[in-house]
């Protein structure tokens, strides 16, 4: 019986001990739990922010877009009166100078024409000097007083002036109809590749639309070629004359070739809000082709120095683009900037700003304008 009793005991103890023990535990816990949880809040909240210092500088940056190498000289050749063509001196690829015969055509017409208008040339010049000599008469008559009245001399010099009148237009006729016989041959008006040719021996010619609706041939001029690029607006500032633009073709993609700006056209063009420039490329070995499409890289140097900040200090929310500066209390002050242009992690950023300011490195929508910074 007293072994029961002291076994009871012993067990009472024992239960007595544990909740003793599990309370200290759990009061332990709850009160560390309380100290530190409030320390890790004050730590977060004093963690220090990154921040730099504003300064100024020069960002250069490249535009790759699209261009066109087109000849630099190109002209659609047509017959200038309607005829058949009798010989062809070139053909498509044919390298010719400046002056050389590319074609001959004839016109029987147009000989007729020429027969006609040399016989009234020569029937106005007999006309008028018959009547200049009859005009040298009565001048020479009249010198004896009383002899030709002077109505008779002022007809005769009228008659004699209106006959050579009618000789001149003559003159003019003939020579408008020699002009006519030289448009029957084809002259290159400057040296350069033929690109094109869409006539045969036999064909008949014209004007454009009056039986030719294609030239006869299109010429180039291919040695010297241009290179011809759209800028966009945005970048029109930057690009100045005599700049240096580098370009590849798909034909050689590992060849890079070089040009300079030579031409910009001043205006923006209505549908592409783009300034046309041109660059200059001489091409003596003709690999390049008018018509091919290059990769050109624009140099655009900064013409001042702005302030350039990392990409990450910059805030690009739905309302508003800014940065977070640091004022004299240590308060975050948002700062609404324009942004330029961005390379190698820098951009340029227009604003409220002055060299030295203090921005936050790495700003979010998260640091409220106001809110303590340390």
């Amino acid at each position: 019986m007293n072994k029961m009793r002291n076994k009871n005991i012993a067990i009472t103890s024992l239960a007595a001990c544990a909740f003793l023990t599990l309370g200290i535990f759990s009061s332990c816990t709850s009160s560390d739990g309380e100290v530190k949880e409030p320390a890790k809040k004050a730590d977060s909240a004093a963690a220090p922010v990154a921040t730099f210092s504003l300064e100024r500088g020069r960002l250069s940056t490249n535009l790759y877009t699209p261009g066109e190498l087109i000849a630099y000289q190109q002209v659609d050749l047509y017959a200038k009166v309607n005829s058949f063509v009798r010989k062809l001196y070139v053909d498509v690829g044919s390298e010719v100078k400046e002056g050389q015969l590319l074609v001959t055509m004839e016109a029987p017409e147009l000989m007729s024409q020429l027969a006609s208008a040399q016989s009234r040339v020569k029937s106005q010049e007999a006309i008028y000097i018959a009547s200049k000599s009859n005009y040298d008469r009565l001048v020479e008559t009249s010198k004896t007083p009383g002899t030709i009245s002077r109505n008779d001399i002022d007809q005769a010099d009228a008659r004699q002036k209106s006959d050579i009148a009618q000789w001149d237009a003559a003159k003019a006729a003939l020579n408008e109809v020699e002009a006519n016989l030289r448009y029957l041959e084809i002259r290159a008006p400057f040296s350069g590749i033929i690109s094109a040719r869409n006539t045969n021996p036999g064909a008949y010619v014209g004007p454009s639309g009056k039986g030719s609706e294609f030239p006869l041939f299109v010429l180039q001029e291919q040695k010297h070629l241009r290179l011809v690029v759209s800028v966009p607006e945005a970048y029109t500032g930057y690009l100045t004359d005599k700049d240096e633009v580098k370009f590849s073709v798909k034909a050689m993609p590992n060849k890079v070739f070089t040009a300079k700006v030579k031409r910009l056209a001043g205006a923006l063009d209505s549908r592409l809000r783009a300034e046309r420039t041109e660059m200059d490329v001489y091409n003596d070995d003709r690999k390049l082709l008018p018509g091919m499409v290059a990769e050109v890289s624009l140099p655009l140097p900064a013409k001042d120095s702005t302030f350039l900040v990392p990409a990450t200090a910059i805030v690009n929310s739905t309302e508003r683009v800014f940065v977070i500066k640091v004022d004299s209390a240590h308060k975050a002050q948002w700062v609404d900037v324009k942004v330029g242009r961005s390379e190698g992690g820098k951009t340029e950023v227009y604003g409220d700003l002055k060299p030295g300011d203090q921005l936050v490195k790495v700003a979010s929508e998260e640091r409220r304008n106001g809110s303590a910074i340390h």
